[in-house]
């Protein structure tokens, strides 16, 4: 490879851990409704302020050994593995897309909605720095990109403003169908701002489209793993079993993902093979 484009891609990468580097602030910080500005990085356990030369993207964790320099614990992996997911999908974008206004814009989604999953799977929330954020971008991007000229897989200014509405709309309704059938809160607001960013994204047909995949996924992934697993610990533990909650925001972010790239084949598809 020519040293000039290997230096690119590095560069491309490097922003884009980096970018990976302030997500992991965000994941650690949104769901405690702290700032995220500031006070600087500490460690969580001991308060060690982590100095510049201790906070390079995946680099720092491997020098220290996955360890504090104020206290030696352990530091967890998911810092680093963030940072090289977002490196990652920062690469891969423009690598698809070339350097363009629709590869900052999917390298932007995606950091977003890996953000949301983490989050929704470590503490059951959806911050809205995340959703909010996406679903501003969602609504200005197709604007510049009109101008442009450049509107790639993204769904078009009006089109976006449906989608956030349907979207919105799909998971306020099952909210509340859930909420009947179960006698409680069956999704956070959380899941409908999330379907709002996703919506803008992806125009009002594929919202459709997401919120059935997440939702068949979620039914496999619910009845093939997290269920079995609970009715076992709960077998061991000598206690009365009861379904766990299931984080709907860790489905519906990448099905949202989904969608948005190979939305219209999966529908084409299955319109060829259902013969409509």
């Amino acid at each position: 490879m020519d040293p000039l484009l290997l230096a690119v891609w590095a560069v491309v990468f490097f922003l884009g851990a980096s970018l990976g580097s302030f997500l992991n602030v965000c994941i650690a910080r949104w769901p405690a409704e702290q700032s995220v500005v500031s006070p600087r990085s500490r460690c969580p356990r001991c308060g060690h302020a982590i100095a510049w030369y201790d906070n390079i993207p995946i680099v720092s964790w491997l020098l220290l050994r996955a360890k504090c320099r104020g206290c030696a614990l352990p530091i967890s992996a998911q810092y680093p593995l963030v940072e090289l997911t977002v490196g990652l999908i920062w690469v891969l974008s423009v690598w698809h897309y070339g350097p363009s206004l629709t590869a900052l814009r999917l390298a932007l989604a995606a950091t977003i909605l890996l953000g949301v999953v983490m989050t929704d799977l470590q503490h059951y929330v959806i911050p809205d720095g995340f959703t909010l954020t996406g679903f501003l971008l969602g609504l200005a991007f197709p604007i510049v990109a009109m101008f442009v000229g450049e509107q790639g897989p993204f769904a078009a200014p009006w089109d976006a403003v449906i989608g956030a509405f349907t979207g919105a709309g799909l998971i306020a309704v099952v909210a509340w169908l859930g909420e009947i059938a179960f006698k409680k809160e069956a999704m956070g607001q959380g899941d409908i701002t999330l379907m709002a960013m996703i919506g803008a994204m992806v125009g009002p047909g594929r919202s459709l489209l997401t919120v059935f995949l997440a939702a068949a996924i979620g039914a496999v992934v619910f009845l093939a793993v997290v269920l079995p697993i609970g009715a076992v610990r709960a077998k061991r533990a000598g206690a009365e079993f009861e379904p766990p909650l299931v984080p709907f925001g860790v489905f519906l972010a990448p099905a949202g993902l989904v969608a948005l790239l190979w939305g219209d084949a999966l529908v084409a598809a299955y319109l060829s093979y259902s013969g409509l």
